[in-house]
């Protein structure tokens, strides 16, 4: 499992605290820089997602009835937008994913509208793609 050394919650106290959005998106950068990179081979066509600017890559893997995600971009921004999904997501079962209602959470932070239209696409593009890995691993 990958740890970022916190939680989603964590990030939006953060938020709450930061009224400069220069200041959230430089949280963002920092918080994808944790990211372990994937192996060369995981970045194959199958992890990756569709619908994003960038390169997008996702590595599903059930640990004890739980989905955990690996993942990993090349532009900076988004790799912090793929380390907020996985504090969102990663660790929890299909069940528990499929209730997560991720435009508020990311409404919660103020997020979306900060995106540029082609970023906020590719960020629900990956929540897509989570949902789709929930259900396939309750099959």
């Amino acid at each position: 499992m990958t740890d970022l050394g916190t939680s989603f919650d964590d990030v939006r106290a953060t938020f709450e605290f930061l009224d400069d959005w220069e200041d959230r998106y430089r949280e963002i950068i920092d918080l994808g820089k944790k990211l372990p990179p994937l192996a060369p081979e995981e970045m194959n066509d199958a992890n990756k997602v569709r619908g994003c600017q960038s390169q997008v890559w996702l590595v599903p893997e059930m640990q004890g009835g739980k989905l955990v995600l690996r993942g990993d971009s090349d532009a900076h921004i988004v790799k912090g937008l793929v380390a907020l999904m996985l504090l969102l997501f990663s660790n929890k079962t299909p069940e528990e994913i499929s209730s997560i209602d991720a435009r508020a959470e990311l409404d919660s932070l103020g997020l979306a509208q900060h995106l540029s239209p082609m970023r906020a696409n590719g960020l629900f593009s990956m929540v897509e793609r989570i949902y789709e890995l929930a259900r396939l691993a309750k099959s």
